[in-house]
């Protein structure tokens, strides 16, 4: 039998998101076949649920990629499995798209302390198909963010932070990010935002990517330090 389409696809992620039913990764295996058609995937997803694409979340390996991106949820959903500790910027003016390949200093007008929500629409989880995992929009369950404050550099290599986690000992660490600097993020993420003539507009909310990785927790409640940017409590 041919593959199940990307539409298929799409539908199905979208009543997995509604109805909290997860998929098997082996029915959709052969259906996504590189990231375009991940991308595309996500986009669909997001707009058969509503989504204003205002909200991004973006990271790298390295600060020379790869990168991957993904709209994000603007309602906590899921059957969770974890949290990240992250920072968000702000986007302060309209980006079209021949400004995101342009410098970029004066993009962002403001960050904020971000707690990123983990779930899965896969029954397998976190060890679905790395492709597949990116069509459900990199396994983001929603966003909560901290009050913002202007954006400044901050030392970010030895930045110290703090995870309290309700029933888990609390996390203390030094820096942690995978780029060094959150905004190292941008050139990639507004690049892909505006590829298809898309202007990214003021207010345009991306989280940059996980503080020491994935925090186990299928009912967060806590509150997250960071140096320079104070204290978020959370919780649902």
């Amino acid at each position: 039998m041919p593959a199940p389409t990307l539409q298929a696809l799409v539908t199905a992620l979208a009543d997995a998101h509604r109805h909290g039913t997860p998929l098997r990764s082996a029915d959709w295996a052969d259906t996504v076949g590189n990231e375009a058609d991940a991308y595309a995937v996500q986009e669909g997803v997001a707009a058969a649920l509503g989504w204003r694409l205002d909200r991004w979340k973006s990271g790298g390996a390295s600060p020379q990629g790869p990168f991957s991106h993904s709209p994000v949820n603007p309602l906590a959903d899921g059957r969770l499995l974890g949290v990240e500790a992250e920072v968000a910027l702000r986007v302060g003016r309209d980006v079209t798209p021949a400004e995101a390949l342009g410098p970029l200093s004066d993009v962002i007008d403001a960050m904020c302390i971000a707690v990123e929500l983990v779930a899965s629409r896969w029954t397998e989880g976190l060890d679905a198909p790395a492709l597949l995992r990116m069509a459900d929009h990199q396994s983001n369950a929603g966003l909560w963010l901290g009050p913002w404050q202007p954006w400044r550099a901050l030392d970010w290599a030895r930045l110290p932070w703090r995870l309290s986690l309700a029933g888990a000992p609390v996390l203390v660490r030094q820096g942690g990010h995978s780029l060094g600097d959150p905004a190292g993020v941008l050139p990639a993420w507004l690049r892909h935002a505006t590829r298809d003539g898309r202007t990214v507009k003021a207010g345009t909310v991306v989280t940059t990517g996980a503080w020491g990785g994935l925090h186990a927790a299928d009912a967060p409640q806590g509150s997250l330090q960071i140096d320079g940017l104070g204290t978020f409590s959370f919780g649902r």
